[in-house]
């Protein structure tokens, strides 16, 4: 699947455990679940179905008198035994069945569960147009993980239980159904028709799935296993531009995981209004129809093929290998996500695969220092739902990569296929991922375990580096900060790893047809074990590096502050060849400033060869508050790669000079190819005329209006970057206004959802009663059950800074059936209080140092200046 109270531990953390947290454990197993039958009948206008759920159970000791099953919210009919009528017990959460005559082991037991559903409130939806949004499509379709498939039907709701699947269901015509496994019959039956769907090999319940609308199929093929796309009619193009490279991944990962897709076909299911991007039901995909590219989104979005990859992944890691208990989700949804970082290796490069794994690291980095840290194996929760973070997929994917780089490539695959065939169609916790690693390799990673997955948090290194000269002597002194707490160092914190220390030395070289000068590269790597807080190492060397790369190969979770000299970071900057070891040394050499750094930055950002280092360098060169940095990226803005431009354009909105305001101006009057560059260009030119150009607030409203008049467009990314910069200028009343047309029923989704989280962005600088009418504006949309829009409203919220905006959380958490919106509006609380310690008076000192910082810059860039021509 492909996003209040805090205690805090030791070392200043929040916990990760809310108040009511409490371990759980999969629930004692009376039988084996052997087969599932669910026999249905829609009835869409009145958002209701009714049927019989039949399971075939073996059981597993005799003398069973009841079953618990769980069921919420369904109307049970009656319950049969082997065509006998039972008495039953139903609370709205779990079916207690009393069984008349007692189980007997090597006999199986058949229970039918006749029952109706109306408006179900999770497990299966209902999309239909209404007043708001009359064009939106008739579609009917499920969402099972984590714990929602007893909201559709009765079952044993947990991972460990595995069995095999049939769906029979009535739908009206022409509406079609895609179910999991093969389609075994049809058949009319007058105005409607019946779908009936075999799934052959044992999964979980969770993966159960049922999709139906008025779809188009295209149809493509891998080894005669058909592929098949379901879009909604008329996007047909768009389904072979964003899925159409499903039969190449299929392809890969059947080679890769060391056995052959495994099951009868695989569909892809494009839906509205699906609250995630994508969910792995075996051989059934259902993905956001968000996701699908038109021909101008194609130019620089990959979002969609790493979506399109991540859940194909699944169907090896999660479907045919399955979890056994929730707290193990990492091992599939971490192998999905480093499978992002593979696909993206296979068919763009090992560069891109290094920067998207950088951007995967950030992503777990962000949330370890904002939200919480934890162990990404964890029992420890209130609802399993909560588990799926960012230490669950992008640390999860990390790891994988960190085991990877300790067994080596060979041994990495030779593992992943024994762990795979020794599994397949069963289920598994983290400790057979260690078995598999020591079966296929003869290695024990327990201590990498124990130190990523087992416990929260990972090293964070400041690495310093000097020469001696008179004694040939290369110093590294290594400081793990996180553990700077204890003089000694914490062992609980510290971190016990061998890391390999690259010394770079550049020699020029002559091409063969003497024409012009390169540089060979060679290195010296040595690997030390970094185990306590502070180690200094003295490496004797035969003459002084030009560079030292840290980690090389960037293998390993972490953050790194490097403390090397100027012309080191210059020469690593330009020479190292790991893109991730640039993008270190330009951050580096930002944080020292100076002319001499803008140029080396500069002429990285105009020379270097990989798209992913010239982003990371622009965005440091606008930490450096020199004109001449504007001037490097005002440069920059023609680079022909969308990432690049974009990047661009938000490190010259931080500049907020009057020429890069002009800029970008011009950009967004000409366009741009890119419609995330164009949205970039809305966003930051609203924060622009909020800063030191506030003379021009009245010019951006009307370019910025203009926008939302005149581009809709694809997921509406352009309007929303509109809405983005209108919500910047927090003390204008017209932006304000304007984000509120936006937040209406009827306005595109996507839009509605971005204007929606605006509200609470302009709120800060807004009069009392503006405030207070926002207030009353997300108290009212909170009242909607749309699990996005819930979201949106807690987004909002979070960034206000009164305390009325507390009630309104308290009131969402406690009413809200979801347990991520539940989580999300108890975390938004303490956001809240924090906002509300930001008093006026702050702020007023903040926009007086933003003054001095623009003076400040000025002169020093004519000192720079100066300085320049007197050398």
């Amino acid at each position: 699947m492909s996003h209040s109270y805090f205690d805090s531990d030791n070392n200043g953390h929040k916990s990760f455990e809310l108040p009511g947290a409490k371990p759980h454990y999969n629930p004692d197993r009376p039988g084996q679940v052997k087969h599932i039958f669910l026999d249905l009948a829609l009835d869409i206008p009145q958002q209701s179905f009714g049927g019989t759920c039949t399971m075939t159970i073996a059981p597993v000791r005799s003398n069973i008198d009841q079953l618990v099953l769980d069921a919420v919210n369904l109307n049970i009919k009656s319950v049969e035994v082997d065509n006998t009528p039972q008495t039953f017990d139903y609370d709205g959460e779990e079916l207690h069945i009393r069984l008349l005559n007692p189980t007997e082991i090597g006999k199986d037991i058949n229970i039918a569960i006749a029952y109706h559903v109306e408006k179900p409130q999770r497990g299966l939806y209902f999309i239909t147009p209404d007043q708001h949004y009359p064009n939106k499509p008739t579609q009917v379709w499920t969402q099972g993980e984590d714990e929602d498939s007893r909201f559709w039907f009765p079952c044993f709701d947990y991972p460990g239980q595995l069995a095999t699947s049939e769906i029979r269901v009535k739908v009206p015509k022409p509406l079609i159904a895609i179910s999991n496994g093969e389609l075994i019959a049809t058949e009319d039956n007058g105005d409607s028709k019946i779908y009936h769907w075999l799934q052959q090999q044992v999964h979980p319940t969770y993966l159960m799935t049922l999709a139906v609308g008025d779809f188009a199929e295209i149809r493509d093929e891998w080894q005669g296993k058909p592929v098949t796309y379901y879009v909604e009619k008329g996007r047909e193009d768009d389904a072979r531009r964003s899925m159409g490279k499903t039969p190449l991944m299929v392809e890969f990962f059947s080679k890769k995981f060391g056995y052959p897709y495994p099951f009868p076909k695989y569909a892809q299911v494009c839906v509205d209004d699906f609250i995630f991007g994508g969910m792995e039901n075996t051989s059934t995909t259902l993905l956001t129809d968000r996701c699908l590219l038109d021909e101008r989104a194609a130019f620089d979005n990959r979002n969609t093929e790493s979506l399109v990859a991540h859940e194909l992944a699944h169907q090896w890691f999660g479907d045919l290998v399955v979890i056994k208990h929730w707290s193990h989700a990492w091992i599939k949804e971490g192998m999905a996500s480093y499978t992002e970082v593979l696909w993206t290796e296979e068919t763009y490069g090992k560069d891109d695969a290094a920067y998207y794994l950088l951007g995967e690291a950030r992503n777990y980095l962000e949330e370890d220092a904002s939200r919480y840290r934890r162990p990404i194996v964890t029992h420890v929760y209130r609802e399993a739902i909560e588990l799926y973070d960012r230490h669950l997929y992008e640390k999860g994917a990390c790891v994988y990569h960190m085991i990877r780089t300790e067994l080596g490539d060979e041994l990495f695959w030779r593992f992943v296929e024994t762990f795979v065939q020794d599994n397949a169609h069963k289920t598994v916790e983290t400790i057979d991922l260690l078995r598999a690693i020591e079966k296929a390799t003869g290695s024990n990673l327990l201590p990498l375990f124990d130190q990523y997955v087992f416990r929260g948090g990972h090293p964070d290194y400041k690495v310093a580096y000097s020469w001696d000269g008179d004694s040939q002597l290369a110093k590294i002194t290594i400081t793990q900060t996180q553990a700077n707490g204890n003089k000694n160092g914490s062992q609980s914190e510290l971190f016990n790893l061998k890391i390999p220390i690259a010394f770079g030395y550049t020699t020029p070289s002559e091409t063969p047809d003497d024409s012009e000068t390169t540089n060979s590269l060679t290195f010296k790597t040595i690997t030390v074990r970094i185990n306590e807080r502070e180690q200094s190492f003295y490496f004797p060397l035969e003459k002084k590096p030009q560079f030292i790369s840290f980690d090389k190969g960037n293998n390993y979770l972490k953050t790194v502050s490097l403390e090397y000299p100027t012309s080191e970071l210059k020469a690593q900057l330009k020479f190292d060849p790991d893109p991730i070891s640039r993008i270190y040394a330009a951050q580096a050499l930002a944080k020292k400033g100076g002319l001499e750094v803008v140029k080396a930055l500069s002429e990285s950002l105009n020379s270097d060869p990989f798209w992913g280092v010239r982003v990371e360098v622009a965005r440091q060169l606008a930490k450096i508050k020199l004109d001449q940095a504007s001037t490097a990226l005002l440069a920059g803005l023609q680079d022909e790669n969308a990432s690049v431009r974009r990047a661009i354009v938000e490190s010259l909105s931080k500049t907020k000079t009057t020429e890069s305001y002009e800029a970008i101006k011009q950009l967004l009057e000409k366009g741009d190819r890119s419609y995330y560059v164009e949205a970039s260009g809305a966003r930051v030119i609203g924060k622009m005329a909020s800063g030191t150009l506030k003379d021009k607030e009245d010019e951006v409203i009307q370019l910025l209006t203009k926008i939302l008049q005149e581009r809709a467009g694809w997921n509406e990314v352009v309007r929303a970057g509109a809405i983005g910069g209108l919500s910047q200028m927090k003390s204008s009343a017209i932006a304000l206004d304007a984000i509120a047309n936006y937040t209406k029923p009827g306005i595109p989704q996507p839009l509605r959802l971005s204007a929606i989280r605006a509200l609470g962005t302009i709120s800060t600088g807004q009069t009392p009663n503006n405030t207070d009418t926002i207030l009353e504006q997300l108290e009212e949309l909170s009242g909607e059950t749309f699990f996005l829009t819930q979201m949106a409203v807690v987004g909002a919220l979070s960034q206000m800074e009164t305390a009325k905006a507390i009630g309104v959380l308290r009131g969402m958490a406690q009413q809200t059936p979801d347990g991520r919106v539940r989580r999300r509006a108890e975390e938004a609380i303490q956001t809240v209080q924090k906002n509300i310690g930001s008093d006026q008076a702050v702020k007023q000192l903040r926009d007086e140092l933003d003054q001095i910082k623009k003076e400040n810059q000025d002169l020093k860039s004519r000192l720079e200046n100066i300085e320049a021509k007197v050398k």
